[in-house]
């Protein structure tokens, strides 16, 4: 937005000699009145000038009802609102709790799915490393044979797929038994993708505990039997973010669930899982 100058020049009103103080006080009065318009009309240029009114009203639309029944009336409209926003996230974490455990829990499966989590410098964030890790963990006890990586490459400068296949390769994961998706935009697109475009109809998803319940629902709901490992993480800031969002995302993907859209990138069906589980055939 561009501000608005306003430029005031200042000048002295003489009165000529002879004039009469009723002349002299007229014209100082029809200065100062033109004053007065002058900074009227920038206020009028500078609508942030008039913040501080807007805010007391809205400040003041905010105040509880003065009446109890209004009051009453105030609190019973907020605790539904907090029960709808944690109505999908519930749903999500009852429907899915026998299908959620840890890497020891986890029975075999030919695919296990990593969802990425971001990258920082080039390489995997802590949390997305330590998705990472419990996958690798699950392809070392034999419990999986192929790893699909799906994550963000929809810029060429930022490509979680390949960073999540370099750091499994560092860690023992063949690079002929990785595979990636470079269209996982969002957990639903993943999952559909996953389904429709790779064949995957059985999978141990990995991803924190905060979010395996809604991967795990999305999956399901795409036609995957997904069994999903959730990840330890300490309660630090990013935890509790997460779980915040978590509230949000769940909402969304109630919905994913139930009306089943298209990603936004579907793209024709490769045969890279196929490949890897021929690869790893005995």
């Amino acid at each position: 937005m561009r501000r608005a100058r306003g430029t005031r020049e200042a000048s002295e009103a003489q009165v000529p000699a002879g004039a009469s103080e009723t002349e002299g006080s007229s014209e100082a009065s029809e200065a100062s009145e033109a004053s007065e318009a002058s900074e009227a009309g920038a206020k009028r240029q500078r609508p942030w000038l008039r913040l501080p009114r807007l805010s007391a009203l809205r400040l003041s639309a905010l105040r509880l009802p003065r009446s109890r029944r209004g009051r009453r009336l105030a609190v019973q409209g907020v605790m539904a609102l907090c029960v709808l926003a944690l109505l999908p996230a519930t749903w999500m974490r009852v429907g899915t709790g026998s299908q959620v455990g840890t890497t020891a829990d986890a029975p075999a499966r030919e695919v296990a799915m990593v969802f990425g989590a971001g990258l920082w410098k080039g390489r995997p964030t802590p949390y997305l490393a330590h998705r990472l890790d419990a996958a690798a963990e699950l392809y070392r006890a034999g419990k999986v044979k192929v790893v699909l990586v799906t994550g963000d490459n929809s810029r060429v400068e930022y490509d979680e797929p390949d960073a999540m296949r370099t750091y499994l390769t560092e860690r023992g994961v063949p690079d002929d038994r990785i595979v990636s998706d470079y269209a996982g935009f969002d957990s639903w697109d993943s999952c559909v993708r996953a389904k429709k475009i790779f064949g995957v109809d059985r999978a141990v998803l990995v991803s924190q505990g905060f979010h395996i319940h809604r991967a795990t629902t999305l999956c399901r709901s795409a036609g995957i039997d997904a069994y999903g490992v959730g990840v330890d993480e300490p309660r630090d800031a990013t935890w509790y973010y997460g779980g915040t969002r978590e509230l949000a995302a769940s909402g969304k993907a109630a919905l994913d669930a139930l009306l089943r859209p298209d990603p936004r990138f579907l793209g024709p069906q490769e045969a890279g899982v196929a490949e890897a589980l021929a690869s790893a055939a005995p």
